[in-house]
């Protein structure tokens, strides 16, 4: 009986917690919302292009600079950086 009373109990709490969790990123009150707010985003997914079921392009932004990745399920590969501007994304953007 007594195993099944602490199960129970364990079990309440992290129900309890899970819920708390729930609420606080509803709010938008987590650690990681709160410091992607404050300091502004460096890295940034711009474009995803698949190549396949399990390969693709990845254009991301990273501060000033491009970079050109592939992933496949074998791993992820940086195929050319580049200064942003080069884009033409900002002029894009603007309009």
């Amino acid at each position: 009986m007594d195993v099944v009373r602490e199960m129970t109990a364990v079990a309440a709490v992290l129900g309890l917690l899970g819920l708390a969790l729930w609420a606080l990123k509803r709010r938008g009150l987590t650690l990681p919302s709160a410091l992607r707010r404050g300091g502004g985003r460096k890295l940034e997914c711009v474009e995803r292009v698949a190549l396949g079921p399990q390969h693709a392009l990845h254009l991301v932004r990273l501060g000033e600079r491009g970079l050109l990745l592939s992933s496949s399920p074998s791993g992820c590969a940086l195929i050319e950086t580049f200064p942003w501007r080069e884009t033409g994304a900002e002029a894009e953007a603007a309009r």
